[in-house]
């Protein structure tokens, strides 16, 4: 029978043993661990790259579909498909009935959000295609009742007629609304399909051309005298909706003659010798009035640079809106977007640098803080040019 004393030293020998093989095995165990967990996490991440991949490919598989379903419409140059259909009252009524006039074919509904955001801008079109504009002709859907109601409530007042689904825009390839196409006098289209309602509003404000001078026959050389007239035509007008970048520096500010808020009117002319500093606004243009005190602060400067704000909309709004901003600078109306579309951008805010001979001096500035920085670089100059007392700005101060 071993001794207790022999026993003791037994288990002492073995707890020191087992000791010993824990602090051998144990930082393998920890090494092991660690690699399993480095495992698991390049496993994990393995899968949430596979994913992104299968993501990022159905995305550019999205991108593609949606080029490839973006609205291509009619060509310039084809006639208008025929139709028929009923007015709000009922009564039938062709495309034919419009022949010898421009129109603007418009594809509209009632239920589309962008429809009623532009249904002010409709009713304030002339509906008879006056003042050389074209006459706006909506393609609605729906029930005639509910589509009458929604034009009273707006006060749309150009011609109105109604398709049972999609029986007309389909033969457009109109494929949503707002959209539409411009229709010259022989019932063909002038322009490419046109999408939304900034884009719409910039072909209602198309004028028609001034009378076309007697062509001499050399002057018609290489083609029938109809084919020369009409390509001048239409010429400005399918520059005018493919460009919706700006213009750039250098070239002549188009002239304009607008009403003023406070009674009058007043053209671009009036402001030859001075530079112009041109911005496009709207009341409802949250940027705009962040933008406005920055204009007032320049036009109260002791520089020469005259602001000019072409606002648009409703001419109470407006007057309410430069009341409540304290605005001292001359401010004009455009109907919709006649102005905007001769300075080729449909955007608010938006600006313009004039020199004295009426030239842009600068490109398109789009944005508050780069207009803030445009007026801070036109005031500094102005002020040193004053401080220095010669230039036509220090003569300008002076009248």
């Amino acid at each position: 029978m071993a001794s207790p004393i022999a026993g003791f030293f037994l288990q002492v020998s073995e707890r020191i043993m087992l000791t010993n093989l824990l602090a051998t095995t144990f930082p393998w165990l920890l090494v092991a661990f660690g690699c399993w967990l480095v495992y698991q996490f390049l496993r994990q991440n393995g899968r949430i790259l596979l994913r992104l991949e299968a993501l990022e490919e159905q995305v550019a598989q999205l991108g593609a579909a949606s080029a490839a379903q973006a609205p291509h419409g009619l060509d310039p140059g084809s006639a208008a498909p025929a139709f028929e259909l009923p007015d709000l009252s009922g009564k039938p009524t062709s495309l034919a009935h419009w022949r010898g006039r421009r129109v603007l074919l418009i594809f509209f509904d009632p239920k589309c959000g962008f429809c009623e955001q532009m249904a002010a801008d409709l009713a304030a079109l002339r509906a008879d295609g006056s003042e050389g504009r074209p006459i706006p002709l909506l393609i609605t859907t729906g029930d005639p009742k509910e589509n009458a109601r929604f034009m009273d409530r707006h006060g749309i007042r150009c011609p109105i007629l109604v398709q049972q689904k999609d029986e007309v825009s389909v033969q457009y390839q109109a494929s949503g609304t707002p959209m539409g196409y411009f229709l010259d006098e022989e019932g063909v289209i002038a322009a490419p399909l046109a999408v939304g309602g900034p884009d719409l509003l910039a072909l209602a404000a198309v004028l028609a051309p001034p009378a076309p001078k007697a062509i001499e026959p050399e002057t018609a050389a290489g083609g029938r005298d109809g084919e020369v007239q009409k390509g001048k035509a239409n010429r400005g007008l399918q520059a005018s909706r493919l460009r919706r970048d700006g213009l750039k520096a250098g070239t002549p500010a188009p002239p304009f003659r607008l009403p003023r808020l406070d009674g009058g009117n007043l053209s671009l002319e009036q402001f030859r010798g001075r530079r112009v500093f041109l911005v496009f606004s709207d009341p409802g243009c949250g940027p705009c009035e962040e933008l406005a005190p920055a204009l007032e602060q320049v036009h109260r400067g002791p520089g020469g640079v005259q602001v000019l704000m072409i606002s648009r909309g409703d001419l109470e709004a407006n007057r309410r809106k430069v009341a409540e901003l304290r605005l001292t600078f001359p401010v004009v109306l455009q109907r919709s977007w006649e102005v905007s579309l001769l300075y080729a951008m449909f955007a608010t805010p938006i600006a313009y640098l004039i020199d004295e001979q009426g030239v842009l001096a600068t490109d398109v500035v789009v944005g508050v803080e780069p207009i803030r920085a445009l007026l801070a670089a036109t005031g500094k100059q102005d002020q040193a040019w004053v401080a220095e007392g010669t230039g036509a700005y220090a003569e300008v101060g002076a009248t």
